[in-house]
């Protein structure tokens, strides 16, 4: 009975890491989404700026992921802030290797105050150092987007 649940385990553990298809162009994770109508990672930053929230699609270039099960991703504008990117109701999850890609969002984007203790955990997550986790101080102010849908470019 153990060697029974056992090899069911490993079974539905091994299916689940399977379906994280790696990040090529045109692959999708979530809901499917185009390109279509996106703005930049500069033009939503400038919007919100104006506007509580923006809904819509976003584009620009994975600069960190998580990489212990790719629950959450960041975007770097030009001026080399970031831009927190979650998962709508952690209905999905991004592989590691979309770090450097180019992708389309498809989602919900604000302003929001995230806390010390949630910015050590990201650190961590992206495999940060010690050293590295401990320089982190203090709250932060910084877009966050949920997103509804990934589209690699």
């Amino acid at each position: 009975m153990k060697k029974l649940i056992l090899f069911i385990a490993i079974f539905i553990s091994v299916r689940a890491l399977g379906q994280l298809t790696p990040a090529a162009r045109g692959v999708t994770y979530g809901t499917e989404i185009n390109a279509k109508n996106a703005i930049s990672v500069e033009d939503l930053s400038a919007r919100l700026n104006k506007e509580d929230q923006f809904s819509g699609k976003i584009k620009g270039k994975v600069v960190s992921v998580c990489q212990k099960k790719g629950c959450w991703m960041k975007l770097a504008n030009t001026k080399g802030d970031e831009i927190m990117i979650k998962f709508e109701d952690y209905g999905f999850f991004v592989p590691a290797d979309i770090d450097g890609k180019e992708i389309v969002l498809n989602g919900v984007g604000k302003k929001s105050v995230t806390s010390l203790s949630k910015l050590q955990h990201y650190a961590k997550d992206a495999g940060k150092s010690a050293e590295e986790v401990s320089k982190i101080t203090e709250p932060k102010s910084e877009i966050v987007f949920t997103a509804s849908g990934v589209l690699v470019l």
